[in-house]
């Protein structure tokens, strides 16, 4: 062999390694997925569900690996989808509440006592205004590809019981960084706080603030009767769907078969975690219960009371969220 074929040899041989990498490269794709909470909670379940889903059948050509407790955006919550309508963060399942700020449709499922049960909650995700709010959310970078469920915020507080507006007068509740939640509250009476949760547990414990609101699981889990909440009241004020996500550019550059691959594992994550957290509801309430926390459930008419007590709040935000989202909900919530 001459040296001229000898080198020619060597090259192909070269060329077949490198080719051979790029192909195993373009083969094994992985992706970041952000969430809040970890899997000891329902909501960082899902993600991992997600997960699992899509590494049992994409025969390691795509990989999702979760990133919980807010670790990619330094432990603020409220920056996820701006990190990943840039790319700083491949996908996520996240929160309407936390995603608000750059989508302000999202708002509408903060508006106090509007969504008032489970059926009504999947009436609107399932029917036009899910679909106007996840154009929304296209329309700013990010692809929306399925529904999950933190589930509806509760009350509570270490003074007393609340079975109506009154009850709240004076009292400091943490909530969550968002002026709706401050309009909401301030319109009950309350001195509404912002506070990362990271915070408000010493705030608790040393009664530096009276109460804060949360899911039912987030409140089981945590163990937020620990820190002096006595007082739960089931109010279903509110209502805070996980949303299953990813960047758009990413999103385009996967083939696709990879892009149906997500969707469908993504619909599947949330259907799953949306029926455990709803089946687990009752089995956390009793928990609580037996933890020695006074629950109050309101009645027909001290639920109007709230609704009537915030009216001014919903028509301060019906028209920044869009009067045809708003409508097409209510429509929805009606028809149910």
């Amino acid at each position: 062999m001459t040296l001229t074929r000898s080198i020619a040899h060597f090259t192909a041989g070269l060329a077949g390694v490198a080719l051979l990498s790029v192909s195993l490269s373009a083969q094994a794709r992985e992706l970041s997925v952000s969430t809040v909470l970890s899997d000891a909670f329902p909501w960082g379940q899902a993600a991992e569900k997600w997960a699992e889903l899509v590494e049992e059948r994409s025969d390691g050509e795509l990989t999702l690996r979760v990133y919980p407790n807010s670790q990619l955006v330094s432990g603020d919550q409220t920056r996820e989808f701006s990190a990943m309508r840039s790319g700083l963060i491949d996908a996520a399942v996240g929160s309407t509440i936390n995603w608000s700020p750059q989508v302000p449709e999202l708002n509408l499922f903060s508006l106090p006592f509007f969504i008032p049960d489970e059926a009504a909650v999947d009436a609107v995700t399932g029917g036009e205004a899910g679909e106007l709010v996840f154009e929304a959310i296209e329309s700013r970078g990010v692809m929306p590809l399925a529904w999950g469920e933190n589930g509806f915020r509760q009350v509570s507080n270490s003074r007393g019981a609340i079975s109506q507006p009154a009850d709240l007068d004076g009292l400091k509740i943490r909530v969550v960084g968002s002026p709706l939640f401050q309009d909401t509250f301030s319109a009950l009476g309350a001195d509404p706080t912002q506070m990362s949760w990271t915070d408000a547990q010493p705030a608790l414990t040393t009664g530096a603030v009276d109460g804060q609101e949360n899911p039912l699981s987030v409140f089981d889990v945590a163990r937020i009767d620990q820190v002096g909440q006595e007082h739960l009241t089931l109010w279903n004020y509110m209502n805070d769907p996980l949303i299953f996500a990813v960047n758009q550019q990413v999103w385009q550059s996967l083939s696709e078969e990879h892009q149906t691959l997500l969707r469908e594992t993504a619909m599947e994550a949330g259907e799953w975690e949306i029926a455990m957290t709803r089946e687990e509801e009752g089995e956390r309430l009793a928990a609580i219960r037996e933890r020695g926390v006074t629950v109050t459930e309101l009645s027909d008419e001290q639920y109007q009371a709230f609704v009537e007590a915030t009216q001014s709040v919903y028509e301060k935000w019906a028209p920044r969220i869009g009067e045809e989202v708003v409508n097409a909900a209510q429509a929805a919530i009606d028809a149910r």
